[in-house]
């Protein structure tokens, strides 16, 4: 396999391509960094773009085999990290880049590949273990599930998955588990659907929950608010921040960055020193409202429904103080 088929192959297509690449605006001899690398749609491009180089970082280990060909196709243009996108300025830093004169992409959430994969436990609509761990370490759902208290449960559908009946989703899931063990995604699939009703709008009732559980238990609103972070410490002035997001949590958060680092935050950061004036804006908006993928997409791909692209470009101003990642 070669790097121009690691997209077809796995059956992902990297969602907004054209917009991403047409926002960074590749070029010879900068560096970009694709935070999320998944099948390296994105990274692929970039590369075919320009004779520039690209940086990805990936913590699920299966990422590995496609960055593995990309690397051999592409050589010292291309370089990968497994780890945590929200370190990416210690992964950088190791790597010898103390910035990034190109840009930062961010795909957020989880991928095609890994909801198609049963075994990885993150589809209500394929059963298999209930795991959900994008990385091969850590407590997973079925820990979560089996053990967390009702009122944990509960705090974490509502709060994560913005489910109404979350509640009862918990007081069902603590019933349930009292007869036998929750191990498998169709069982908590079944039981939720007992207990919440399908949508008008088709959705499944257990979408929410599921999201909820995997944004839990990959922390992925804190790995994001560092990866945001990282993201403004390590980019040079002109580098750009492009960041695709599929469901309003993670949306807000960048929403919420964007627009304080802009200056139009309505208060200071909740990061920076009391007392301390507010810092000058460390970037400038790209996209005043979020950039939608067009009905050909969506047809396409049905993924890309949800998705939105935020974008900045990083001013000469020096980082806000406040959350560096260790």
């Amino acid at each position: 396999m070669t790097n121009a088929t690691p997209s077809r192959r796995f059956g992902h297509v990297p969602v907004l391509l054209d917009q991403v690449i047409a926002l960074l605006q590749p070029r010879d001899g900068a560096l970009f960094i694709d935070a999320t690398f998944g099948c390296g749609g994105y990274s692929k491009a970039l590369l075919t773009s320009a004779n520039c180089r690209v940086v990805a970082i990936d913590r699920d280990p299966q990422a590995r085999e496609v960055a593995t060909n990309m690397k051999d196709a592409n050589g010292p243009r291309f370089d990968f990290v497994q780890g945590n996108f929200g370190a990416m300025q210690n992964h950088l830093h190791a790597k010898g880049f103390s910035s990034v004169d190109g840009g930062v992409v961010m795909d957020l959430g989880v991928s095609s590949t890994q909801l198609d994969d049963a075994s990885r436990g993150f589809s209500f609509r394929r059963d298999g273990p209930l795991d959900m761990r994008m990385a091969s370490d850590g407590p997973d759902a079925v820990s979560f599930v089996n053990e967390a208290s009702e009122g944990e449960i509960a705090r974490v559908i509502r709060s994560y998955g913005e489910e109404r009946r979350a509640r009862a989703v918990a007081k069902a899931i603590v019933f349930a588990r009292k007869q036998r063990p929750i191990l498998r995604t169709g069982q908590l699939a079944s039981i939720i659907r007992r207990v919440v009703k399908k949508s008008v709008d088709g959705l499944d009732p257990a979408t929410r929950t599921f999201q909820a559980l995997r944004v839990h238990i990959n922390n992925e609103l804190n790995e994001l608010a560092a990866g945001l972070a990282s993201a403004e410490n390590l980019l040079a002035a002109h580098g750009r921040l492009v960041v695709v997001s599929f469901h309003s949590l993670e949306d807000r958060v960048v929403k919420t960055f964007l627009r304080e680092r802009v200056g139009k935050g309505s208060n200071p950061s909740r990061y920076q020193p009391t007392g301390q004036a507010r810092s000058k804006p460390s970037f400038r908006l790209l996209t005043t409202r979020p950039i939608k993928p067009k009905p050909s997409e969506i047809v396409v791909n049905s993924r890309a429904r949800s998705a939105r692209l935020r974008a900045a470009e990083r001013t000469a101003v020096d980082p806000w103080p406040g959350l560096v990642p260790a």
